[in-house]
């Protein structure tokens, strides 16, 4: 089965040794996505709201790169700083995923990198 690196200047350039996405088959895995703006490389001001928007933005738009979308997600995985955020970000969340949402898990971590609030990482089928 082919394997294909996705990338795309309309989402964060990787900053290691790992890919925007990779897709296989029907399949595409995204990294994890952090609230950084692609025309700044910075993290975006504000809370979890605004940060939840961005990262799914950035999804979207890897997605879009690797001939997917956010429709097209069959899991997610959120990492989040604080679980007590958990309400809001859930509330943003759920603007992007109205109908049909994916399978979710969501996880409080320690840190995240560069100090962000919250990661997300998706599967999401192609076509």
């Amino acid at each position: 089965m082919k394997r294909e690196v996705i990338t795309t200047r309309e989402a964060p350039a990787a900053v290691g040794p790992y890919s925007q996405a990779v897709r296989v088959g029907d399949f595409v895995f995204t990294a994890g996505q952090l609230a950084i703006d692609p025309a700044t490389g910075k993290l975006v001001e504000g809370g979890i709201e605004e940060q939840t928007r961005q990262v799914l933005g950035n999804i979207a738009a890897v997605l879009e790169a690797a001939g997917s979308s956010l429709d097209r997600v069959v899991k997610t995985t959120v990492f989040l700083k604080d679980m007590g955020d958990f309400r809001a970000m859930n509330q943003v969340y759920g603007q992007f995923f109205a109908s049909e949402p994916p399978a979710r898990s969501t996880v409080e971590v320690a840190n995240l990198a560069l100090g962000a609030l919250l990661e997300i990482d998706a599967i999401a089928v192609v076509g």
